[in-house]
């Protein structure tokens, strides 16, 4: 192969000089790296001298502080090793002080032992010598019981049970005369302060009013009147008592006729609406529908105005307005003759004023002895007794727990636990047993005698039983031989408390047993 060197000469030429310039950059560059490592040798080689110098440096400064701290435990170690020492010596002579101390309250207590030990001696002999002594007692006192049995005729058990009725006896008559004395002083005293308090209450209430009733009788301008009451076929007439729930009595009485119902209220708006009636003169279905309608709505408006009244005439505020309404229809409502609302509100005062009296709570007293009957507003349609039914409402309108308990318990039903249930109590009995303020029936009243002498004729050793001042006071005659004084007392106490477990009576009743004996003779 033939190489032309005119064409390729130049290329080789410069192919060259690049090879040999790059053979130099690379010489040149081999020289200034190995003069970089080498001047990079050198400064690391200083900065590892430097770090060696610091190093040591540091580890003497370590060394030192070293030193120093365990200098300090040292010092420390040795303080606190000193003052422990010292406690432990200290402990060390209280302990051998109170090693002493024990050693000599042992020598103490040894020789108490020892005394001790001494005396449990002489007390075994004691006894061994009291045993004896009792032996021979017993063997004594057996032989004297023989000696007595022998001598009264009795045996042990028979002279044992004289003595323990001997000693019963005479017990029960101290007993008796004990309870009598106590009785008697705290009657005494409890009458003195109830009278003192009773009768100023009473004078600070003396309210003038009679006895009302609910009339039933409306009169008429004419017997005319009564058959265009009846109305034809008797259309009006049931028409009225349809519209009233009345009873209307068409009877030969002149000039009247009679209105009955157990409810004072229908009695009522029907008389009101039968007297506008007969003022009217146009009796018919569609006008007693009217006039009754007119009388019952008249009839609402005065019962709730009496009970705001009444609520404010008493002093006592806050009522409930169910509470006003049954107030309100307490006014046609009696009891025994006497006006419940009327009834209500002197016991209301009596209460309030013998509250006072006595320092307890006078608001309460008032409101309770207020609302005390408010359950005969409704007895005749609610079951129960009108005490439970005036507490069931009072709870119901949310009243206090010491008013609902005065007023259950007012009856004493259930047992007052209150100074004011018990003032209600009281001013109940005061307004309903003042002289004329109550009436009965002629058979209850006979009745509740004869049964006031049947409780005091029960007991034994009654020879007769007097019940006077219209059922007052009882007065019983005992027999001599079997009721002493001492017993008397006692059974004055008993008939008393079986009057009040099983008699119903407004006040109170005297009991009053009488132990006479008489001695006759007759000079000839």
């Amino acid at each position: 192969m033939i190489i032309n060197w005119e064409i390729f000469g130049p290329a080789i030429a410069l192919f060259l000089c690049l090879v040999g310039v790059l053979l130099v950059g690379f010489l040149v560059g081999q020289k200034i790296t190995r003069i970089r490592l080498g001047a990079a040798k050198k400064e690391a080689e200083k900065i590892l001298e430097e770090a060696k110098r610091e190093a040591e440096a540091k580890r003497r400064e370590a060394l030192l502080e070293t030193k120093d701290i365990s200098h300090k435990q040292e010092v420390e170690f040795e303080k606190r090793t000193k003052t422990r020492r010292q406690e432990i010596e200290r402990l060390s002579r209280e302990l051998s002080r109170k090693e002493e101390e024990l050693n000599r309250k042992v020598d103490l207590l040894e020789k108490k032992e020892k005394d001790l030990n001494f005396k449990v001696n002489q007390i075994l002999a004691r006894e061994k010598s009291l045993t004896l002594k009792e032996e021979s007692l017993k063997a004594t006192m057996e032989e004297e019981r023989k000696n007595l049995e022998r001598l009264s005729g009795l045996t042990r058990e028979e002279a044992k049970g004289m003595l323990l009725a001997n000693l019963k006896r005479e017990m029960t008559q101290e007993q008796a005369m004990v309870i009598k004395t106590a009785l008697d002083k705290a009657r005494e005293e409890a009458d003195r302060k109830a009278r003192e308090i009773i009768s100023t209450a009473i004078q600070r209430c003396a309210p003038e009013y009679t006895t009302e009733t609910t009339v039933s009788t409306v009169s008429l301008p004419s017997d005319e009147m009564k058959g265009r009451i009846i109305g034809r076929e008797g259309r009006n007439i049931r028409a009225f008592e349809a519209a009233t729930g009345v009873d209307l009595i068409v009877d030969d009485t002149p000039e009247a006729v009679v209105l009955s119902s157990f409810d004072p209220v229908r009695r009522e708006i029907a008389k009101i609406a039968l007297k506008r009636l007969i003022a009217d003169g146009r009796i018919q279905p569609a006008r007693i529908e009217e006039m009754v309608g007119r009388a019952k709505r008249e009839m609402e408006t005065t019962i709730r105005k009496v009970g705001q009244e009444t609520a404010l005439e008493v002093g006592v505020s806050n009522l409930h307005p169910e509470e006003l309404k049954l107030l309100g229809r307490l006014k046609y409502r009696t009891s025994y003759g006497q006006n419940v609302l009327e009834h209500s509100k002197e016991v209301a005062h009596l209460a309030g004023m013998m509250a006072a009296e006595l320092g307890a709570q006078g608001k309460v007293a008032k409101r309770a002895g207020l609302l005390h009957d408010i359950g005969k507003a409704v007895d005749h349609e609610v079951e129960g007794t009108h005490a439970r039914i005036g507490a069931d409402l009072a709870r119901r309108y949310r009243e206090s727990p010491g008013v609902i308990q005065a007023i259950v318990s007012h009856h004493e039903e259930v047992e007052p636990k209150s100074v004011e249930a018990v003032l209600v109590l009281a001013a109940d009995a005061i307004s309903a047993s003042r002289p004329g303020m109550r009436r009965e029936t002629l058979e209850s009243y006979v009745k509740r005698l004869e049964r006031l002498e049947d409780i005091a004729d029960s007991f034994p050793g009654i020879q007769k039983s007097y019940a006077i001042q219209a059922g007052r006071e009882i007065r019983i005659m005992v027999e001599v031989e079997k009721v002493d004084d001492a017993q008397a007392a006692q059974l004055a106490r008993d008939i008393s408390k079986k009057i009040e477990k099983e008699l119903e009576y407004p006040g109170q009743i005297k009991v009053t047993v009488i132990r006479e004996r008489r001695v006759i003779e007759y000079a000839k």
